[in-house]
């Protein structure tokens, strides 16, 4: 599957403009978090979503207006609570949607595109900064934008004031889509790479509760199963990834790197076993397995006498989660994605101390 970045620099290579459908500045509940995008085509075809139902039906009407019209708006949405039960939400939210038309006959968002697809397939840190400010009446609103690099370079131009461009090239470094408001301008900072990709290695209760939890809150969330009638679009809706894989004992290649959490909630303890055993010497950032203390030392101690250390599995966590005395699914889900939470915060402040750069290659994993 074509990444988002990707897919946008194709159509700008073949010379088709599009419009894109950003979620930011929401509050309460919306089916994605803030960031979340989706590419509309002029024949109202799309590439990745904002969460489906009305919202995001009306965003695709209202993108078809931008292409048509070569303009970019932006436009409130007040989901009410009809609206969230039929999108699977508690409650209703509101918040704003950036529909940006992006023109193919500008070369400058083909070299911001490009830059930023290579950022997106390298893994690497990058922020699109989109400047917001007025335009004449009925011409949408006034943008531009640029891709900056870690080492402060940067692809494309902005026109505003030197201090402000300099502070926002300076420090954009968050893992989440922010807004900035300063004089009649808005500032969008986006950071090209998210919050992380968690692989959830069993589709059962757990993972059904963890899934929508972790995508919340910004992590690319996969969930696989040798179970068909677990792993599939019923029990986890998009934009949930769900693959269904021949067996725990062979796993497919995952394209595995320090962003990259792993989350060990099958259906046993042998099939546990089986994971961790292919996932241990990755180069994960995160590495959990459920289960109590006694159901861990027996995996444990099987894989020591496989030819793994002691040493390797001190970096496992299990049990797996933050300890608030979990017992049903839904609070197991909570304690697990908090100690995610937890763990990547603490790896973004290391990378945002470290002065050198964030070199950790990708790590290709294929069972033997």
């Amino acid at each position: 599957m074509k990444k988002i970045y990707e897919s946008m620099l194709d159509l700008l290579q073949e010379g088709e403009s599009f419009a894109v459908a950003t979620i930011f500045d929401k509050s309460g509940s919306a089916p994605r978090t803030e960031g979340a995008k989706m590419v509309v085509r002029a024949d109202g075809s799309i590439m990745g979503s904002i969460g489906g139902g009305r919202l995001e039906a009306n965003a695709i009407d209202l993108a078809g207006e931008c292409i048509s019209a070569r303009k970019t708006v932006i436009q409130a949405f007040n989901l009410t609570s009809k609206d969230a039960a039929a999108s699977d939400m508690i409650c209703g939210g509101t918040g704003e949607i950036l529909v940006d038309f992006i023109d193919a006959g500008d070369v400058n968002n083909l070299k911001i595109y490009g830059e930023a697809a290579e950022h997106e397939a390298k893994g690497e840190k990058g922020w699109l900064i989109t400047v917001l400010g007025k335009a004449a009446e009925n011409e949408g609103i006034a943008r531009q934008q640029c891709l900056v690099k870690p080492d402060k370079t940067m692809t494309g131009a902005l026109s505003c004031d030197p201090y402000l461009l300099e502070k926002l090239i300076a420090g954009p470094a968050k893992i989440s889509l922010h807004a900035e408001a300063f004089d009649e301008q808005r500032f969008l900072v986006e950071p090209l790479r998210q919050g992380g990709t968690l692989y959830l290695f069993g589709a059962g209760h757990v993972s059904q509760k963890i899934a929508p939890l972790a995508e919340s809150v910004g992590f690319r969330t996969v969930v696989m199963d040798d179970r068909a009638d677990y792993a599939n679009r019923e029990r986890f809706p998009e934009p949930i990834e769900i693959w269904v894989i021949d067996s725990f004992k062979n796993l497919p290649t995952l394209e595995i790197d320090s962003d990259s959490y792993l989350v060990i909630v099958t259906r046993g303890h042998l099939f546990d076993k089986d994971v961790l055993e292919q996932v241990l010497r990755s180069n994960a950032g995160y590495i959990g397995m459920i289960g109590s203390r006694g159901k861990r030392d027996l995996v444990y101690a099987e894989i020591v006498s496989h030819g793994f250390t002691q040493e390797e599995l001190e970096r496992v966590y299990s049990p797996i989660g933050t300890n608030i005395g979990a017992e049903t699914p839904e609070e197991l889900a909570l304690s697990i994605v908090g100690e995610l939470v937890k763990v990547r915060s603490e790896k973004q402040g290391s990378k945002n101390n470290d002065k050198g750069s964030d070199s950790s290659p990708c790590c290709r994993i294929q069972a033997t």
